[in-house]
């Protein structure tokens, strides 16, 4: 049986590793990741937005999600699912992003 919560813990560690080039904050305390869901076989969900629909740089970052979160242990498979729905706010931010970037 894999340890879905230890999985889910390696997925944000490297979900912290991959910044959106126009702001100098990770993806995860941006707030752009909505979802993730594990499989009992290792099969892994991740429901994600960007900034804004046009960013150019959007097939890069949902490659560099996708090859970074297939290497984490016990993985077997990736799905990345890029939404705009909701679509994203600085309100989804954590506190320490919206410090990083001087919102508070």
């Amino acid at each position: 049986m894999i340890d879905k919560e230890k999985i889910e813990a390696d997925i944000i560690a490297v979900l912290q590793t991959v910044h959106d080039p126009e702001i100098p904050v990770n993806i995860w305390e941006l707030g752009l990741v909505y979802e993730i869901s594990i499989g009992d076989d290792g099969y892994v969900n991740i429901k994600m937005t960007l900034t804004a629909p046009g960013c150019p740089v959007a097939g890069d970052i949902i490659m560099e999600v996708d090859n970074k979160v297939r290497q984490v242990e016990n993985v077997s498979d990736v799905n990345v699912m890029l939404t705009f729905d909701p679509p994203w706010n600085r309100d989804m931010m954590s506190e320490e992003a919206k410090l990083e970037l001087g919102f508070l």
